[in-house]
């Protein structure tokens, strides 16, 4: 481990441990920024810390799994609440900033669990590196007075990955993680029969060994980015028809492959500069 990088897992530790009377509840996605959260706040605060994971139409069935599988190997007091976001009033039409009116009904719903458990402050994994993305939900976090370890103690999404290594965490290498909301256009409503569309579409994908991925919902259309190794070898592939037969059953009346392959928050790239500071600030 570089000088810089025990540093700040010094860092982070020496903060984590002021949360020992408040105590700490991670929001926990079982992706690689709040596993090592977890892992390092478990080792750090032991049963003051708690893991918290929400369970809707909006995650993945195998995030939850994964999620439940390495708190249980860590050792860590997990928690998991039911979250409906679909409820939450505007987010179902998908404005630019739903991602600001999810995270702030979800921190409340994790609040609300943690204090139960007599913990008092919530925490995120936030990344140094999230902050150069367009991300509403910061706005939900500085409101909600959720705190960012991660962040606090400089960390990049690398080192972050490089940390996770030196804990032998499975979750190292994992690929970015989104909600399936962020597979929608703004603007297009989102529904649970649209959401399970494109789960099933991506599930398929898992399954033939595809590990970057996503499946954007375009009405009637589905389209597929990918990694640039499985970019180049999908058409023709098995992986190929089987995602092909999993869009038409469900529901999709055309699959297309995304020629630029997978980039982070590419639904994004609608939106203007003056859009994005809008939201992000609140005007909105």
């Amino acid at each position: 481990m570089t000088k810089d990088l025990e540093s700040k897992d010094t860092l982070l530790r020496s903060n984590l441990r002021t949360y020992a009377d408040s105590g700490l509840a991670v929001a926990f996605s079982g992706g690689t920024d709040s596993s090592l959260l977890t892992a390092v706040a478990h080792q750090v605060l032991g049963d003051r810390m708690v893991a918290v994971t929400a369970q809707s139409p909006l995650y993945a069935e195998h995030e939850r799994d994964e999620a439940v599988t390495l708190a249980r190997r860590l050792g860590v007091r997990h928690i998991l609440i039911d979250s409906d976001e679909l409820a939450t009033p505007g987010f179902a039409e998908n404005p630019p900033d739903r991602c600001y009116l999810c995270k702030r009904a979800l921190f409340h719903e994790i609040a609300q669990a943690a204090h139960a458990e007599g913990i008092e402050q919530v925490a995120d994994g936030t990344n140094a590196d999230d902050l150069d993305d367009y991300r509403p939900g910061r706005r939900a976090a500085r409101e909600v007075r959720i705190v960012s370890p991660l962040l606090d103690a400089g960390l990049t999404k690398a080192e972050v990955r490089g940390l996770s290594r030196r804990l032998a965490l499975p979750t190292a290498d994992k690929p970015a993680m989104a909600c399936l909301a962020s597979r929608f256009p703004y603007g297009t409503r989102i529904t649970e029969s649209a959401l399970n569309a494109v789960a099933a579409v991506e599930t398929t994908l898992r399954q033939h060994g595809i590990a970057c991925y996503r499946v954007r919902f375009h009405d009637t259309i589905c389209r597929i980015e990918l990694g640039s190794e499985a970019l180049k070898t999908f058409i023709g592939s098995a992986a190929c028809a089987a995602a092909v037969k999993a869009a038409k059953s469900a529901g999709f009346n055309y699959v297309t492959l995304d020629m630029e392959g997978y980039r982070t928050g590419s639904m994004n790239e609608t939106l203007n500069d003056e859009q994005r500071h809008a939201v992000f600030e609140g005007n909105t």
